[in-house]
């Protein structure tokens, strides 16, 4: 057996499950906003400056827009976002949240962050480690996002 193969060797399976677990955690919270993990992640960065690009979305999440275009459509159809033609380029879509998707972010502020602080409270780790972690993590992602 090659050590470098052995599964306890992987960071990679560690990431991936740490991934997997943290969106499971998150469902129960998203099911009652009647949204996916993915949906989510899409409106916090409209949260954080609304009517973008679909390409600058894109690029936010680290997502090709063929993967971010379906997840808009479904949001479009459940009414949270709208998406319009660019009035300088009528090829680019900007998409804004609707009155629902900007009620959505106090509704998500009053009851995420402290569900998934709830759900981490049996971990022994301080804010200061996961301010760490993420500054860790941000360093791998940014070595392989070429």
């Amino acid at each position: 057996m090659h050590e470098e193969l052995r599964l306890d060797n992987q960071i990679c399976f560690r990431l991936y499950t740490a991934a997997r677990l943290i969106t499971q955690a998150y469902t129960p919270m998203l099911n009652e906003l009647g949204i996916t993990y993915p949906q989510y992640l899409v409106l916090m960065v409209l949260w954080e400056q609304d009517a973008q690009p679909v390409n600058d979305i894109a690029r936010r999440l680290l997502l090709e827009t063929n993967t971010v275009t379906p997840l808009l459509q479904r949001m479009e159809k459940q009414g949270i976002v709208i998406r319009k033609r660019g009035k300088e380029d009528k090829r680019q879509q900007i998409v804004s949240l609707t009155e629902k998707g900007k009620a959505m972010e106090e509704i998500a502020y009053s009851s995420i962050p402290a569900g998934m602080k709830e759900k981490l409270s049996s971990c022994p780790l301080h804010l200061e480690d996961y301010l760490n972690l993420a500054k860790e993590l941000d360093t791998i992602i940014k070595s392989l996002n070429i």
